[in-house]
């Protein structure tokens, strides 16, 4: 029987307890779960993708059937078959998202018709929460400790001294 596997795809920046929520739900459904770290080109990163890497592996260690990889430029569609993955995991937290994320799921099966894109709701704790909104708080000093993971929180504190 072959390996369930799944791609979590996002420019986790930072990565978020409701990142971390989904992930370790999916680590539950799949046999394995690879984080992908992209790069979103309409948006100004705040760690690199070697940083990022590093937190989100920090953050999962416990969880052994997932790892963390840097995703080159390509379609994610084309990473998740380099992979072997048949899944592309997406969270959702509101019908904002879901709107997004149908046309994408849409467009990556007219791309890969044996991949499928699976989508968890968000639990209601981190349904607001946004990596945008999070640099914000942290910008300026606000607590975010219930909202990241701890080494994310610290690896944020650094960043804005």
């Amino acid at each position: 029987m072959t390996a369930k596997i799944a791609i979590f795809p996002g420019s986790f920046d930072p990565f978020t307890n409701g990142h971390l929520e989904t992930v370790e739900r999916a680590s539950r459904l799949f046999d394995e779960v690879i984080i992908a770290v992209m790069t979103n080109t309409s948006k100004q990163a705040l760690f690199q993708p070697a940083e990022k890497l590093t937190l989100i592996t920090t953050a999962t260690k416990d969880l052994s059937n997932v790892r963390a990889v840097a995703q080159s430029n390509e379609l994610t569609i084309d990473f998740a078959r380099s992979q072997g993955a048949q899944y592309i995991l997406r969270g959702i937290r509101s019908v904002k998202d879901f709107e997004y994320e149908r046309d994408i799921a849409a467009m990556n099966q007219v791309q890969a018709t044996e991949i499928e894109t699976v989508f968890l709701l968000a639990h209601n704790r981190y349904a607001f929460l946004s990596s945008s909104l999070i640099k914000e708080v942290a910008k300026f000093g606000g607590d975010i400790s219930t909202l990241v993971p701890a080494n994310v929180a610290q690896a944020l504190q650094e960043k804005y001294r």
